[in-house]
């Protein structure tokens, strides 16, 4: 089982996600240098929603997200923390 982590990003995202970028990348890139993380990308056109896909459990998620610079700072507006359930490709499939 994976968990989707799903942003909803505010309209002036772009605009203001220069200062808190790099920040908010290291905090993603140790999260899968531990193996938490699998992907993380914001969806473009627009740029609305960004989903990062995990492995860890909903508390270390969570954990994540309330430590996200993204979201401390209001550029993602609301997240949400889903089950998906893999039946093609990955280690669970």
């Amino acid at each position: 089982m994976h968990l989707l982590l799903e942003y909803t990003l505010a309209d002036d995202y772009l605009e203001r996600r220069a200062p808190l970028r790099e920040e908010h990348l290291a905090l993603a890139r140790a999260a899968h240098e531990r193996g938490e993380l699998l992907l993380a990308g914001a969806l473009p056109d627009p740029h609305d929603r960004a989903l990062l896909v995990w492995t860890a459990d909903r508390e270390t998620v969570e954990r994540f997200a309330a430590a996200d610079p993204y979201v401390t700072h209001g550029l993602v507006t609301a997240w949400t923390v889903r089950p998906w359930a893999v039946v093609v490709g990955g280690a669970d499939a």
